[in-house]
C-alpha cells in the first residue's frame, strides 16, 4: 500500500452499471467534487486528469474491483492515479460510524473517500495478482455456462435414446460427453436403415479413444442390434440426433480450448504451484479455488475453511432441509462444489483413500465420507495457503483422524 501522506485528494466511486457517484476529499477532509459520473472513458479520463491539475496527486478507491468497477480502474492507472479498493463488508461496517442511515450513493461515495483517508488500513491493493484472478473469473463464470449446456444436450440426448434405443441408452449414456462421441451418432440410426460398418466407426473412434475404440464400437453395434423393432419417433429422433450431436461435440471443444487459456493463466500465478500439489487439484478446480480463497486471507477468521465444505456428517441436520444452506451464496455453494469433487478425483491417492475408507468403516456412508474428505482438504489446502508450502504426501498410516 502507497503511503497516504503522499496523496492530495481521495477519491471514492460508487460505481454502478451505468454511471457512477463520485466524491472526492482533500487530505484535511474537505469535499472537492461530489457529482455522478458517466461510466464512459473520456468522461472519466476528463475528471481524473482535473482533480491531478488541481490538487495534486489522486488516490481513486471503488467498492467493487471488478466488473463494473474495472473501467474507472483501468484509466484511473492510465493517467497515473493510485487506485485501491474498499470491501463491501468493510464498507458496510464503517458506515455506522457516519451520520445517515438512508443508503444513497452519494453517502457511499463519501464514505469510500473518506475512508481512504482516515482509515487506510481498510483498503486492499490491486495488484497484477488481482487482475489476473478477474480474467479466471471471467472464464471459469463461461466454463461453467459450458457445462450446463453440455449437460443439457447429454441429458437431451439420453432421453430420445431411452425412448427410441433403450439398449444404447445403456450402452453409451454415461461416456455421452466423451470426446469420441462424434463418432458413435452416426451410427444411431433406424433399424434396416444403412449405417457405418464396425471398421469404419473403429477407425473414426480411434484417434480420440486409442486404448477403448474396439470396445466402444463392439458395445454401439451390440447395442444396436439387440433391437430389431422400430419404436414411434425413431424417424424423428434420426433427424434430431445428429444436430444434438454436433451441438453438444462444439460445446465439448470449447471447453478444451477453454482449459488451455486456463492452463496459461494459471502457470503465470504464484500459488498455482502450491494449489496443484494436492492430489485432485487440476486446472479447473485451482482457478475456481484461486478466485474464492485467494491466498488464504478470504477465509474468515470465525468461519473455518472446513466450513466451505457443508455441515458435518453427524450434524441432525446433514442431509435434511436447513435454511441456513439454502442462505448460501452462489458463490460459496460454488466452492463448495469445487472442493468436494476435489475430493472425489484425490481418491486415487492413497493416502487421501486410506482416510476415505477409515470413514467408510465407521459407518458413514460414500457422500458423508467424501465431506469428511472435503473438509480435511480444506483445512490442508488453507495451511498451505498461508505457509506458502507445497503439499507432502503422507503414508496411510500417518494420517491425522
Amino acid at each position: 500500500m502507497i503511503d497516504i501522506s503522499d496523496i492530495d485528494v481521495f477519491l471514492g466511486l460508487d460505481v454502478g452499471k451505468g454511471e457512477h457517484h463520485a466524491t472526492a476529499v482533500t487530505a484535511v477532509g474537505k469535499k472537492a467534487l461530489d457529482k455522478r459520473l458517466p461510466n464512459s472513458e473520456p468522461k472519466l479520463r476528463e475528471v481524473f486528469t482535473k482533480l491531478q491539475a488541481k490538487h495534486g496527486v489522486v488516490f481513486v478507491v471503488v467498492d467493487q474491483p471488478a466488473s463494473i468497477g474495472a473501467l474507472p480502474l483501468t484509466v484511473a492507472r492510465a493517467v497515473g492515479c493510485h487506485v485501491a479498493y474498499l470491501p463491501g463488508l468493510t464498507m458496510r461496517r464503517i458506515s455506522d460510524l457516519y451520520p445517515g442511515e438512508a443508503k444513497t450513493d452519494a453517502r457511499d461515495a463519501f464514505i469510500i473517500a473518506d475512508a481512504a483517508r482516515a482509515m487506510p488500513h481498510t483498503l486492499r491493493s490491486i495488484e497484477l495478482d488481482d487482475e489476473r484472478v478477474a480474467e479466471l473469473e471471467m472464464l471459469v463464470g463461461f466454463d461453467d455456462d459450458l457445462v450446463a449446456e453440455a449437460n443439457r444436450l447429454s441429458n437431451r440426448l439420453r432421453g430420445l435414446f431411452t425412448q427410441v434405443y433403450p439398449h444404447l441408452e445403456r450402452a453409451v449414456g454415461p461416456r455421452m460427453q466423451h470426446p469420441s462421441w462424434s463418432c458413435w451418432s452416426g451410427s444411431a440410426r433406424r433399424p434396416g436403415y444403412a449405417r457405418p460398418g464396425r471398421r469404419k466407426v473403429t477407425t473414426l473412434m480411434q484417434p480420440k479413444a486409442p486404448r477403448m475404440a474396439a470396445r466402444l464400437t463392439e458395445d454401439v453395434f451390440t447395442a444396436l442390434d439387440e433391437q430389431t423393432v422400430v419404436v414411434p419417433g425413431t424417424e424423428a429422433a434420426a433427424l434430431i440426433v445428429p444436430s444434438l450431436a454436433r451441438s453438444l461435440t462444439a460445446v465439448l471443444d470449447q471447453r478444451r480450448l477453454l482449459e488451455k487459456r486456463l492452463d496459461e493463466l494459471l502457470e503465470a500465478h504464484p500459488l498455482s504451484a502450491v494449489l496443484t500439489s494436492m492430489p485432485g487439484v487440476g486446472v479447473r478446480t485451482a482457478a475456481r479455488l484461486l478466485i474464492d480463497v485467494g491466498d488464504g486471507t478470504k477465509f474468515p477468521v470465525r468461519c473455518p475453511p472446513r466450513r466451505l465444505c457443508g455441515p458435518r456428517p453427524d450434524d441432525p441436520q446433514f442431509g435434511l432441509f436447513d435454511p441456513r444452506r439454502t442462505a448460501l451464496s452462489q458463490r460459496k455453494k460454488q466452492l463448495e462444489r469445487a472442493f468436494f469433487l476435489s475430493a472425489f478425483a484425490a481418491l486415487s491417492d492413497p493416502a487421501s483413500r486410506a482416510y476415505y475408507d477409515k470413514k467408510i468403516k465407521e459407518g458413514k456412508h460414500h457422500t458423508q465420507s467424501l465431506l469428511c474428505l472435503a473438509r480435511r482438504r480444506a483445512d490442508v489446502l488453507f495451511a498451505m495457503l498461508r505457509d506458502g508450502t507445497f503439499n507432502e504426501p503422507r503414508a496411510p498410516h500417518a494420517m491425522a483422524p
